[in-house]
């Protein structure tokens, strides 16, 4: 009968039998009963607790109003969104204004904003405890004149490390043992270099380095501008064709790392040349030895013999993805994970932070 309690699915009553169990076996004094009893009691609480977010009464509660969404794509609410998609208790997400007198956060998307398409509530009644959150995802290139606000938002929302809420576009997660990882045919190629762009402005550097790298190598370019628009289906398996991707980003920025290197190159299976922050802030967030930054050459040709080698090496070539034997790489894309990340972070958070002068915490350097 104890074996078959072991074995039950419920954790507390398993564990409660396994006490008994070694409570009739040892026979000792009544206090052993009550320390078992306790600690049966603490674990069943706290189990209970992980499988019902609300279990615990004086758990606090954070309700995340988002004012607006970005860019106008709204997506649901329904349910208890930041349990239910991402197991992050107690956290309540919402976008319904009239949440305003009760939300301990208000969050604000910076294009909306700069551009005049929405305003802050300034003639409400802000409660004292409110915190409001500035989020944006652009380079600070692209995000307009910050003077205007300063002294109202106490947190930021970005990309940056040094946020309040780090919301990259990226991330490594350590891969499971138990996880079964497909075999990549990293010689399985078919192009040397190859680039996908929307946004192609001749005076950017990117565009700059790309004439010269493409008089040097071939380089095979898809995108809007280009007579090879590539559909969203397409773009990882055309990539994985490639040896080499240009995860060149549009603005250098301080930890201005986008998709372009996560999802393009990382989950597309090709090596990324990287152009946008130092060096140093790719090795901060990115696997060794897993990417080439063209600070490392002082000329394009010197970059274009040195990829022609590697392809000619097998051996140095795969040494690339040697990573992916321990990492996996996540993409962020959904806003409301990036939201309820906020709950996370609330409790450690200076609670009368302000920030005096937005314009000089976003500043970067200049468009590539």
């Amino acid at each position: 009968s104890h074996v078959f309690q072991l074995r039950s699915k419920c954790f507390c009553c398993s564990l409660n039998a396994l006490f008994v169990l070694i409570f009739r076996s040892m026979k000792r004094c009544v206090l052993f009963g009550f320390l078992c009893a306790f600690v049966t009691c603490f674990l069943c609480g706290w189990q209970r607790s992980v499988q019902n977010p609300t279990f615990y009464p004086g758990r606090v509660n954070v309700t995340i109003l988002l004012w607006y969404w970005p860019f106008g794509r709204s997506l649901s609410l329904k349910g208890d969104v930041c349990w239910d998609l991402y197991q992050i208790p107690s956290c309540k997400l919402v976008d319904q204004q009239s949440y305003f007198p009760t939300a301990n956060v208000v969050v604000f998307h910076n294009k909306e904003l700069v551009q005049g398409h929405q305003k802050l509530p300034v003639t409400l009644s802000r409660p004292p405890a409110q915190r409001w959150a500035w989020m944006s995802l652009e380079s600070s290139a692209h995000n307009g004149n910050l003077q205007k606000f300063a002294n109202i938002f106490n947190m930021t929302i970005s990309y940056r490390r040094d946020a309040d809420v780090p919301v990259p576009y990226g991330e490594l997660l350590p891969v499971e043992r138990e996880e079964q990882l497909a075999e990549d045919n990293f010689m399985n190629k078919s192009s040397l270099v190859c680039w996908v762009v929307s946004n192609y402005r001749s005076h950017y550097k990117r565009s700059q380095v790309y004439k010269e790298l493409k008089a040097i190598v071939p380089v095979k370019v898809y995108g809007r501008w280009t007579k090879t628009p590539l559909s969203s289906e397409d773009l990882l398996p055309t990539i994985s064709r490639c040896y080499f991707y240009l995860s060149f980003e549009n603005s250098v920025a301080k930890d201005y790392i986008t998709e372009k290197l996560w999802k393009n190159a990382y989950q597309g299976g090709a090596v990324p040349i990287v152009l946008g922050p130092p060096k140093r802030d790719y090795e901060a967030v990115a696997p060794p030895h897993s990417f080439i930054h063209i600070d490392e050459f002082s000329t394009a040709k010197e970059l274009g013999t040195h990829l022609q080698q590697l392809t000619k090496d097998k051996k140095r070539y795969a040494e690339y993805f040697d990573w992916k034997k321990h990492w996996k790489v996540k993409v962020y894309t959904d806003w409301r994970e990036r939201l309820c990340k906020i709950c996370l972070m609330y409790n450690n958070l200076p609670q009368h932070k302000v920030y005096s002068d937005l314009q000089s915490w976003a500043v970067s350097l200049n468009n590539t």
